[in-house]
């Protein structure tokens, strides 16, 4: 970064802090993930330059013939890699994503049937101050209170009673296999879209670990980064009857020009998917989380749903006599970095919460598999014993240091020099 180092000598060193952060501390925040090397270039290229408004072959600005090759090659392997009739790679985010899907199928103040946030959902998904909750009636299902897992009957009873124009399945923080094909049932009794999210789950799903929604839902929408260990940013997948509704809504309905390099960084993330040592990372990540859950029990805490299905895990600190803020911010002096998140029928405010969300996939991609896990899990217990002792909490960020220490952010980089 010399020309960087050279011209704005602040931003320099932000970007060296965060390097810095980045690989000496253990990423568990579950929507984290680490890009590779050949991301990272096609995001920081030149295609940044290019104005592209419009789709391949149809642009509203001249000199767009390779940028148009990028995203026909980005649809194309988000087609393959999922078995979709339809994609369009131009969302800017998972958000955006969903609000264009929000647009094609609702009208104003229609209802629709999505998770609710303290069970597992997103903003997205029908928060009061989110446009989804703004725009349209939010009815919320949740999870049974007895398995903490989703109660499909119970959703099933929602749906025929309030008669939904869209139900909305997908989750961030619900660590639990996700059956799309009684999703689709429900949704025919009630005669409503089925629109999946798909965003923390999109790896599992390209890697055949987790059911794909595609084929069972009218619409999918997802991020690119998290799992799939992309660019940050958003996609859409449906059926061919809503390409051309699908495609104005985005442009020019929500956005401007797309983000051409970032359109090429999700080209090459959808081609990395596709490689089996793609498939052995993801087998890898859910390993690695059932291990994390098995190792926390071991030492006493609680798993909301007792165990996991994917890449994260939610914990109730409940019984550990600590809120997930004050647990958060306990695990950074350790050089650990989680995210506090409610749990199902929680006590306390969505800005202090009972639990913390935990995920494998950044600390996967690094190399660490199940000794590193246990490890990992031990300082979580050590350091909520010692909350009060500086002395521990050091003692163990000594020890996180040394376990990222083997396991580099980038070992290609390393081993050049």
């Amino acid at each position: 970064m010399s020309y960087l180092k050279n011209i704005d000598p602040q931003i320099y060193r932000v970007i060296r802090n965060e390097i810095s952060r980045q690989e000496d501390n253990l990423e568990l925040i579950a929507s984290e993930n680490f890009a590779s090397l050949a991301v990272l270039e096609a995001q920081g290229s030149v295609l940044t330059n290019k104005y592209a408004e419009g789709y391949p072959r149809r642009r509203w600005y001249g000199g767009c013939e390779f940028v148009d090759d990028a995203e026909q090659l980005a649809i194309e392997r988000a087609k393959d890699l999922f078995a979709a009739e339809y994609v369009n790679v131009q969302p800017h985010s998972g958000t955006q994503a969903n609000m264009a899907v929000f647009f094609c199928a609702l009208k104003f103040k229609e209802t629709i049937l999505a998770m609710d946030l303290s069970c597992g959902g997103h903003l997205t998904h029908g928060h009061p101050h989110n446009y989804s909750g703004m725009f349209y009636n939010v009815v919320a299902y949740g999870v049974n209170k007895k398995t903490q897992m989703l109660d499909y009957d119970e959703i099933e009873k929602l749906a025929l009673k309030f008669k939904p124009k869209l139900i909305l399945a997908g989750a961030s923080a619900y660590s639990r296999e996700i059956d799309f094909k009684r999703f689709r049932a429900i949704s025919d009794k009630a005669g409503a879209y089925l629109f999946v999210d798909m965003a923390h789950i999109a790896g599992l799903v390209a890697a055949g670990i987790h059911p794909s929604p595609v084929g069972f839902a009218d619409f999918v929408s997802s991020t690119t980064h998290k799992t799939l260990r992309g660019p940050r940013g958003g996609f859409i997948i449906s059926k061919n009857k809503f390409a051309r509704k699908l495609d104005s809504l985005v442009f020019p309905g929500i956005q401007g020009g797309p983000l051409m390099h970032v359109i090429a960084a999700k080209a090459v993330a959808f081609a990395e998917a596709k490689t089996k040592e793609f498939k052995a990372y993801q087998e890898q990540v859910v390993k690695n989380a059932r291990q994390f859950c098995e190792s926390l029990k071991n030492k006493g805490f609680d798993i909301i749903s007792g165990g996991t299905d994917t890449h994260l895990l939610l914990v109730d600190l409940s019984s550990r006599n600590i809120n997930g803020k004050l647990a958060q911010e306990l695990l950074q002096k350790a050089n650990i970095t989680v995210n506090k998140n409610l749990i199902p029928f929680d006590k306390l405010s969505a800005s202090i919460t009972s639990g913390i969300r935990l995920g494998t996939a950044a600390v996967t991609t690094r190399g660490m598999k199940e000794k590193e896990i246990a490890l990992i899990a031990d300082f979580i217990d050590r350091a909520v014993k010692n909350r009060d002792n500086p002395q521990e909490l050091a003692k163990i960020k000594k020890e996180v240091l040394d376990l990222t220490g083997k396991f580099p952010l980038y070992p290609e980089l390393k081993n050049n020099g």
